[in-house]
Protein backbone atom coordinates (compact mmCIF):
# COMPACT_ATOMS: atom_id res chain seq x y z
CA UNK A 1 0.00 0.00 0.00
CA UNK A 2 1.77 3.18 -1.15
CA UNK A 3 -0.99 5.54 0.91
CA UNK A 4 -2.35 6.67 4.24
CA UNK A 5 -5.62 7.29 4.82
CA UNK A 6 -6.85 9.73 6.97
CA UNK A 7 -10.56 9.77 8.13
CA UNK A 8 -12.20 13.34 9.02
CA UNK A 9 -15.66 14.17 10.33
CA UNK A 10 -16.75 17.06 8.45
CA UNK A 11 -15.12 19.03 5.70
CA UNK A 12 -13.67 21.99 8.17
CA UNK A 13 -11.93 19.79 10.34
CA UNK A 14 -10.54 18.22 7.23
CA UNK A 15 -9.48 21.28 6.29
CA UNK A 16 -7.64 22.07 8.75
CA UNK A 17 -5.89 18.90 9.32
CA UNK A 18 -4.25 19.08 5.51
CA UNK A 19 -3.49 22.10 6.77
CA UNK A 20 -1.66 21.32 9.48
CA UNK A 21 0.02 18.55 8.13
CA UNK A 22 1.32 19.91 4.85
CA UNK A 23 2.69 23.38 6.68
CA UNK A 24 4.80 20.72 8.99
CA UNK A 25 5.89 18.95 5.63
CA UNK A 26 7.05 22.78 4.72
CA UNK A 27 8.67 23.06 7.92
CA UNK A 28 10.41 19.59 7.70
CA UNK A 29 11.83 21.30 3.93
CA UNK A 30 12.78 24.53 5.54
CA UNK A 31 14.97 22.99 8.49
CA UNK A 32 16.54 20.96 6.19
CA UNK A 33 17.20 22.88 3.38
CA UNK A 34 16.71 26.39 4.07
CA UNK A 35 13.57 26.58 1.55
CA UNK A 36 10.61 25.01 0.73
CA UNK A 37 8.76 24.56 -2.56
CA UNK A 38 4.96 23.72 -2.37
CA UNK A 39 2.56 22.81 -5.34
CA UNK A 40 -1.00 22.93 -4.80
CA UNK A 41 -4.08 21.86 -6.96
CA UNK A 42 -6.85 24.20 -7.92
CA UNK A 43 -10.86 23.83 -8.06
CA UNK A 44 -13.26 24.89 -5.62
CA UNK A 45 -12.54 22.00 -3.11
CA UNK A 46 -9.16 23.30 -1.79
CA UNK A 47 -10.45 26.63 -0.79
CA UNK A 48 -11.26 25.84 2.10
CA UNK A 49 -7.94 24.27 2.73
CA UNK A 50 -6.12 27.35 1.27
CA UNK A 51 -8.14 29.55 3.79
CA UNK A 52 -6.33 27.66 6.98
CA UNK A 53 -2.96 27.19 5.78
CA UNK A 54 -2.61 30.91 4.92
CA UNK A 55 -3.20 31.41 8.15
CA UNK A 56 -0.47 28.94 9.87
CA UNK A 57 2.32 30.49 11.11
CA UNK A 58 5.84 29.95 9.39
CA UNK A 59 8.58 31.19 7.80
CA UNK A 60 6.59 32.11 4.52
CA UNK A 61 9.74 34.25 3.03
CA UNK A 62 11.27 30.91 2.56
CA UNK A 63 8.29 29.15 0.82
CA UNK A 64 7.51 28.72 -2.86
CA UNK A 65 4.16 28.36 -4.26
CA UNK A 66 3.40 26.85 -7.53
CA UNK A 67 0.34 25.05 -9.22
CA UNK A 68 0.28 21.02 -9.77
CA UNK A 69 -1.63 21.89 -13.27
CA UNK A 70 -3.23 24.63 -14.52
CA UNK A 71 -5.64 25.48 -17.40
CA UNK A 72 -3.93 27.17 -20.17
CA UNK A 73 -5.84 30.22 -19.75
CA UNK A 74 -5.41 34.14 -18.88
CA UNK A 75 -4.75 34.33 -15.38
CA UNK A 76 -7.43 36.46 -15.13
CA UNK A 77 -9.86 33.77 -16.05
CA UNK A 78 -12.97 32.72 -14.01
CA UNK A 79 -10.93 29.23 -14.59
CA UNK A 80 -7.70 30.10 -13.80
CA UNK A 81 -6.24 28.67 -11.11
CA UNK A 82 -3.87 31.08 -10.67
CA UNK A 83 -6.02 33.59 -9.74
CA UNK A 84 -7.34 31.04 -7.27
CA UNK A 85 -4.40 30.63 -5.03
CA UNK A 86 -4.20 34.27 -5.58
CA UNK A 87 -7.03 35.18 -4.10
CA UNK A 88 -7.77 32.36 -0.90
CA UNK A 89 -3.98 31.40 -0.43
CA UNK A 90 -1.59 33.85 -0.90
CA UNK A 91 -2.92 35.85 1.70
CA UNK A 92 -2.44 36.74 5.67
CA UNK A 93 0.41 34.78 6.92
CA UNK A 94 1.17 33.53 3.64
CA UNK A 95 1.33 36.74 1.49
CA UNK A 96 5.09 36.43 2.45
CA UNK A 97 5.32 33.47 -0.03
CA UNK A 98 7.07 33.93 -3.47
CA UNK A 99 4.71 33.03 -6.83
CA UNK A 100 6.47 30.95 -9.11
CA UNK A 101 4.38 31.07 -12.17
CA UNK A 102 2.67 28.42 -14.43
CA UNK A 103 1.28 31.12 -16.77
CA UNK A 104 2.06 34.11 -17.83
CA UNK A 105 0.95 36.99 -15.98
CA UNK A 106 -0.90 39.44 -19.27
CA UNK A 107 -0.95 36.65 -21.53
CA UNK A 108 -4.05 36.60 -23.86
CA UNK A 109 -6.16 33.70 -25.19
CA UNK A 110 -4.02 34.45 -28.46
CA UNK A 111 -0.60 34.21 -26.77
CA UNK A 112 -1.67 31.12 -25.16
CA UNK A 113 -2.90 29.48 -28.00
CA UNK A 114 0.77 28.30 -28.59
CA UNK A 115 0.82 25.48 -26.45
CA UNK A 116 4.45 24.40 -26.63
CA UNK A 117 5.45 27.90 -25.88
CA UNK A 118 2.79 28.32 -22.98
CA UNK A 119 4.54 24.67 -21.32
CA UNK A 120 7.77 26.49 -22.61
CA UNK A 121 7.47 29.33 -20.17
CA UNK A 122 6.45 27.13 -17.32
CA UNK A 123 9.05 24.77 -17.68
CA UNK A 124 11.60 28.00 -17.33
CA UNK A 125 10.06 28.63 -14.34
CA UNK A 126 9.31 25.27 -12.64
CA UNK A 127 10.97 24.03 -9.57
CA UNK A 128 10.80 21.14 -7.76
CA UNK A 129 8.30 20.79 -5.26
CA UNK A 130 9.14 19.27 -1.87
CA UNK A 131 5.34 18.95 -0.77
CA UNK A 132 2.59 18.49 -3.36
CA UNK A 133 -1.43 18.81 -2.55
CA UNK A 134 -3.32 16.45 -5.40
CA UNK A 135 -7.01 16.22 -5.66
CA UNK A 136 -8.80 13.59 -7.69
CA UNK A 137 -12.18 14.19 -10.02
CA UNK A 138 -14.45 11.75 -10.28
CA UNK A 139 -13.52 9.92 -13.23
CA UNK A 140 -9.79 9.06 -11.22
CA UNK A 141 -8.14 12.33 -12.72
CA UNK A 142 -5.16 13.80 -10.84
CA UNK A 143 -3.07 16.69 -11.95
CA UNK A 144 -4.34 17.62 -15.34
CA UNK A 145 -3.60 13.48 -16.08
CA UNK A 146 -6.68 12.54 -17.14
CA UNK A 147 -7.79 9.21 -18.14
CA UNK A 148 -8.30 8.94 -22.45
CA UNK A 149 -6.20 12.32 -22.51
CA UNK A 150 -4.13 11.91 -25.88
CA UNK A 151 -1.24 12.98 -23.86
CA UNK A 152 -1.34 10.22 -21.09
CA UNK A 153 0.49 7.85 -21.77
CA UNK A 154 3.69 10.47 -21.75
CA UNK A 155 2.23 11.62 -18.50
CA UNK A 156 3.08 8.22 -16.88
CA UNK A 157 5.94 7.32 -18.33
CA UNK A 158 8.08 6.46 -15.55
CA UNK A 159 11.42 6.94 -18.01
CA UNK A 160 10.27 10.74 -18.79
CA UNK A 161 12.47 13.55 -17.09
CA UNK A 162 10.29 16.04 -18.33
CA UNK A 163 8.36 17.67 -14.97
CA UNK A 164 5.64 19.17 -16.87
CA UNK A 165 3.66 18.43 -20.35
CA UNK A 166 0.86 20.00 -22.41
CA UNK A 167 -2.66 17.57 -21.62
CA UNK A 168 -5.69 17.71 -23.36
CA UNK A 169 -8.75 16.45 -21.60
CA UNK A 170 -11.25 14.66 -23.26
CA UNK A 171 -14.17 15.30 -20.51
CA UNK A 172 -12.77 19.03 -19.05
CA UNK A 173 -12.68 22.15 -20.51
CA UNK A 174 -9.37 24.08 -21.47
CA UNK A 175 -5.93 22.61 -22.91
CA UNK A 176 -4.01 22.23 -19.48
CA UNK A 177 -0.51 22.29 -18.22
CA UNK A 178 0.25 19.21 -15.69
CA UNK A 179 2.82 17.63 -13.49
CA UNK A 180 4.20 14.18 -14.82
CA UNK A 181 3.49 11.31 -13.11
CA UNK A 182 7.64 11.36 -12.08
CA UNK A 183 7.68 14.63 -11.18
CA UNK A 184 5.01 14.00 -8.89
CA UNK A 185 7.07 10.93 -7.34
CA UNK A 186 10.14 13.03 -6.63
CA UNK A 187 8.08 14.83 -4.50
CA UNK A 188 9.06 14.34 -0.75
CA UNK A 189 5.68 14.80 0.82
CA UNK A 190 2.95 13.91 -1.20
CA UNK A 191 -1.13 14.38 0.06
CA UNK A 192 -4.77 13.69 -1.57
CA UNK A 193 -7.42 15.48 -0.82
CA UNK A 194 -11.01 13.91 -1.29
CA UNK A 195 -14.56 14.57 -0.03
CA UNK A 196 -18.05 12.65 -0.81
CA UNK A 197 -18.79 9.38 -0.84
CA UNK A 198 -18.65 9.20 -4.95
CA UNK A 199 -15.09 9.89 -4.83
CA UNK A 200 -14.56 7.58 -2.14
CA UNK A 201 -15.75 4.55 -4.20
CA UNK A 202 -13.22 5.71 -7.08
CA UNK A 203 -10.89 6.03 -4.68
CA UNK A 204 -11.15 2.57 -3.47
CA UNK A 205 -11.06 1.42 -6.79
CA UNK A 206 -7.58 2.99 -7.91
CA UNK A 207 -6.41 2.11 -4.90
CA UNK A 208 -6.65 -1.28 -6.46
CA UNK A 209 -4.25 -1.53 -8.71
CA UNK A 210 -2.95 0.53 -11.40
CA UNK A 211 -5.03 1.43 -14.05
CA UNK A 212 -4.88 4.06 -17.21
CA UNK A 213 -8.40 4.44 -16.74
CA UNK A 214 -8.09 5.60 -12.96
CA UNK A 215 -4.78 7.87 -13.39
CA UNK A 216 -4.92 8.41 -9.74
CA UNK A 217 -4.15 4.63 -8.72
CA UNK A 218 -0.40 5.34 -10.00
CA UNK A 219 0.01 7.54 -7.24
CA UNK A 220 -1.66 4.97 -4.63
CA UNK A 221 0.37 2.07 -5.96
CA UNK A 222 3.20 3.57 -6.57
CA UNK A 223 6.56 2.38 -5.04
CA UNK A 224 8.49 5.78 -4.65
CA UNK A 225 6.27 7.90 -2.95
CA UNK A 226 3.48 7.45 -0.26
CA UNK A 227 0.56 9.23 -0.74
CA UNK A 228 -1.17 10.93 2.42
CA UNK A 229 -4.82 10.44 1.75
CA UNK A 230 -7.51 13.11 3.96
CA UNK A 231 -10.96 12.03 3.12
CA UNK A 232 -14.56 13.41 4.37
CA UNK A 233 -18.07 12.66 3.51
Amino acid sequence: MAYQLYMHADAGGAAQALAEAVAAALKDAITQKGKAVLAVSGGKSPIAFFEALSQIDLDWAKVGITLVDERIVPTTHADSNTGLVRKYLLQNQAAKATWIPMIEDGADEAALADSDKAVGFALQHFEQPDVLVLGMGGDGHTASLFPQAPQLDKGLDAGSDVPLLHTTPVTAPHERISMTLPAIENTAAVFLAIAGAEKKTVFDQAAGAADKALPVSFILNSEKVVCHVHYTN
